[in-house]
């Protein structure tokens, strides 16, 4: 029984590797097509309801294969900034100025070779992920001695589950973006207080001091003032006087 199962091995890597194979010629056929959409259906498509989640995948904003050579990234960034342009869409330049946005931070995203790498990375891992479950549910099917057939084996739903993973884990990867700035922004907020805090308690020490000095003459002369009267009134109560001797009266016999 162990050798039909070592059989299989690369038969079944090799019908992955074709799956995968026909899903990227059939992005590229959409992307071929949709290359062709005019400018207003540029704009929507960029702009279309939840737009902020799928616009974080570059190559999805640029219509353009992660394999893309920088000169084609180079040539499809100036036909869809042309096309999306404010200039060129005068009659609803607010929202070509939006989608124009979108092409622009895609493009300067991928120009950095270490974000380009990430999010090429991001689409391998999402590729990975759905092949894996795939693998799991073929595992389970052959347990329980069912037909390993499963609808991921059809290309079309292989390319929507990875098209749909890739783009759970950019906004996974979002989500953690913001909550790592929103921490980070509430630590400098709470280093500024306390820098703050720290400054006006300088600050109150040093109107203390400063006070204090001022006031010492004025706090010596006082003491001195008390110190003088109470010496007087000392004096005063230690003062003796000379009292005349009583006279004893005589008696007659």
């Amino acid at each position: 029984m162990a050798a039909p199962r070592a059989a299989e091995a690369p038969s079944s890597s090799v019908a992955k590797d074709e799956a995968f194979q026909t899903f990227y010629t059939e992005v590229k056929q959409i992307e071929k097509r949709d290359s062709v959409l005019t400018s207003k259906q540029q704009i929507d498509r960029l702009l279309r309801p939840g737009a902020s989640y799928f616009n974080l995948n570059p190559f999805e904003v640029l219509q353009i294969d992660p394999e893309a050579t920088d000169e084609e990234l180079k040539k499809r960034f100036r036909q869809l900034s042309i096309l999306v342009h404010p200039d060129k869409n005068q009659d609803d330049a607010d929202r070509a100025q939006q989608a124009f946005e979108a092409v622009d931070k895609a493009y300067k995203l991928l120009l950095d070779a270490e974000q380009k790498k990430r999010a090429v990375d991001v689409i391998h891992a999402g590729k990975e992920y759905v092949e894996h479950m795939m693998s799991q549910k073929k595992k389970q099917l052959k347990k329980e001695g069912k037909n390993l057939v499963i609808e991921e084996d059809d290309p079309e739903v292989f390319r929507q589950a990875v098209y749909k993973q890739t783009m759970k884990l950019f906004a996974e990867l979002e989500i953690k973006r913001k909550e790592r700035e929103a921490k980070e922004m509430h630590e400098r907020k709470r280093q500024r207080e306390e820098e703050i805090e720290t400054q006006e308690r300088a600050k109150r020490e040093r109107e203390w001091q400063k006070n204090f000095e001022e006031t010492r003459d004025g706090r010596v002369d006082s003491w001195r003032t008390f110190q003088a009267k109470g010496k007087t009134k000392k004096e005063k109560k230690n003062r003796t006087f000379l009292k005349p001797p009583k006279v004893k009266m005589e008696q007659r016999e």
